[in-house]
Parts: C-alpha cells; sequence; structure tokens
C-alpha cells in the first residue's frame, strides 16, 4: 500500500526550496497561503503562462515533499522556460500552515485547493505580459486544474490525472495492492458518501479514513473528473506515462472518452513524476527521492508543442 501512502501523507516538515538563480526568477506571494516562483524568459512581446499545480499532499512548487525530493514540477518548469513559456508553481496552502504551524486536518476541504488555483488565475489576469494563460494539473492537482481552468483559462493540460472520482482509484489501488481490504473500503466510502461520515473500516485503512480527513476526502468525492473535464471549452491536452505505478493509463482514456476533442499522449517509459524508467518498480519507487533526475524531454516538448500552438 506504499503508492497509497503516497496519496494521503499529510504530515511532512518543510523541503528547502531549490532555485536555479540561472532563470529570471521571481518569488510572489498571490495570497496569505500562496506563495510561488514565476519564471519568465527574456522577449520582446507577449508570452504565454503556465500555471503548475501540484499533486497530493503538503507539496511545494518543486514538486516536493521531505523525503521525497525529485523537483519534477522544478524542471518542467525550467524545460518550458526554455522553449519560451513563463511558469508559476507554488507551495500548496498546507506547506505554509505547516511551517506556521497552524494545520488543521478537521478545516481541510478540496475546495479549498480550487480557490487557491482560480486565485492564481486572477491574479495573472491582470499581468498585461501574458498572453495566454494555461493550467498544468498533475495528478490531485489535475482535477484542481480543470475545475479552475473553466473560470477562464485559455488551456488545459493534465498529467496523470484521475478520470474516476477519488473513492473509485482507491478501491481500484487496494483492489491490485490489498485484495482483502478492497470489500471494506468499498462499503466505507458509500456510507461516507451517503451520510459524510464513515465509522465501520477495517483498521489497515485508518491512514485513508480517519475521522479528521474524511471531510475532506468526502469534499473530493463530490468532484467526477470526466464530468468536470467535458465542461471545458478550451484546449485541453491528456499526458500519462506507462510506467506510471500510481495512476494508470486508463485513467487517462477515461478522460479523453469524457472530452474527445481533447489532445492524447501517453509517453512510454515516463513514470508519475515524469522521470524515465528502463526497469523495475524498485527503480521506479527510488526515482521518487533523486534529486537531479531529469524530466523526460518528451514531456516539455509534448506540452510546449501545445502551448505554442
Amino acid at each position: 500500500m506504499r503508492y497509497i501512502g503516497i496519496i494521503f501523507l499529510f504530515f511532512f516538515t518543510i523541503t528547502a526550496f531549490a532555485q536555479n538563480k540561472e532563470y529570471n526568477s521571481e518569488d510572489l506571494s498571490i495570497t496569505p497561503l500562496i506563495d510561488g516562483t514565476l519564471i519568465v524568459p527574456n522577449a520582446t512581446g507577449k508570452l504565454p503562462l503556465a500555471i503548475l499545480i501540484g499533486g497530493s499532499g503538503p507539496t511545494d512548487r518543486n514538486g516536493n515533499q521531505q523525503m521525497m525530493v525529485n523537483n519534477s514540477l522544478k524542471f518542467l518548469a525550467e524545460g518550458l522556460y526554455e522553449n519560451g513559456i513563463a511558469t508559476f508553481r507554488y507551495d500548496k496552502r498546507i506547506v505554509k500552515q505547516m511551517k506556521q504551524h497552524n494545520v488543521d486536518e478537521k478545516k481541510i476541504r478540496f475546495g479549498d485547493f480550487i480557490d487557491d488555483a482560480i486565485a492564481v488565475l486572477n491574479y495573472f489576469k491582470k499581468d498585461s505580459r501574458f498572453s495566454k494563460i494555461y493550467f498544468i494539473g498533475h495528478s490531485q492537482g489535475s482535477l484542481i486544474g480543470m475545475v479552475a481552468a473553466q473560470r477562464g483559462a485559455d488551456g488545459f493540460v493534465s498529467i496523470a490525472g484521475a478520470g474516476q472520482e477519488i473513492d473509485a482509484v482507491i478501491v481500484d489501488q487496494l483492489a491490485k495492492q490489498a485484495p482483502g481490504l478492497e470489500e471494506n473500503a468499498r462499503i466505507a466510502f458509500d456510507d461516507l458518501r451517503a451520510n459524510g461520515v464513515a465509522n465501520n473500516y477495517s483498521p489497515g485503512l485508518a491512514s485513508i479514513f480517519r475521522k479528521d480527513i474524511q471531510p475532506f476526502i468526502y469534499t473530493w468525492m463530490q468532484y467526477d473528473p470526466k464530468v468536470e473535464i467535458a465542461k471545458l471549452k478550451i484546449p485541453v491536452l491528456i499526458i500519462n506515462g506507462d510506467k506510471d505505478i500510481q495512476v494508470q493509463v486508463s485513467e487517462a482514456e477515461l478522460l479523453k472518452n469524457a472530452k474527445p476533442d481533447a489532445e492524447y499522449k501517453i509517453i512510454p517509459g515516463m513514470n508519475h513524476i515524469f522521470k524515465k524508467i528502463e526497469g523495475n518498480d524498485l527503480e521506479n519507487s527510488k526515482s521518487y527521492n533523486i534529486y537531479n533526475l531529469p524530466v523526460m524531454p518528451e514531456l516539455i516538448e509534448t506540452v510546449s508543442k501545445f502551448i505554442g500552438k
């Protein structure tokens, strides 16, 4: 169940931010809870801007958590910069809350992350340097981005985004990794969806169903990615790697089926954090904590081409 654990880890100490001084960068505070880094290539005219949204847990602007430093979002942003695309990447609000020692899990709601993304979008809509604004959402950030993009973004990119509601995703993961817990999890999720609370669940599922995070999971369950992506009337690109051990290619297929006019790319050898994997799951897992392993050039090329149209 180590991959499910990655999804639901909330309490990490803060990772130091890796900054590359060679890039034309600016640290910005969008709201009291949202801090990030803007990098803008030198150009004479307006540039497209991509807003990067990280995945689950206390993910910082570079795609890192404590004991999981791979700089996935940092390297993606820098690759887009080299192709003439400005980016803004930001720490999820829980990162700052943890730094300030005022995290209250019971008060976290999925909609908070959508509100944060909308706040970032509205901030940059007022910046005359940028011609168009795109969201690039990774993993959980895919769903956040596709909902926020409905508020006036010019394009949307999903990377390793789920195509099912989160309870169905977790049940599918359990079916593969811990089949003995699958049925119990389905019943507990059904109770949570119907009653707003789940009481009867196996101790082996406590990391998912503990009382403090049930309100967050409940609000997350209210969003169906297939429904949300179908609402978008803007260009959409759906990407997944065939070495992703957290989000299967079948999830990307569901998104594509829901949005038939979206561009669609499965990148051979790419895992969940955009790194090339040639070996087994052990190599895959180790890559989550290799700070200088680059992201796959094909990802940067695919996203750059989409935004550059």
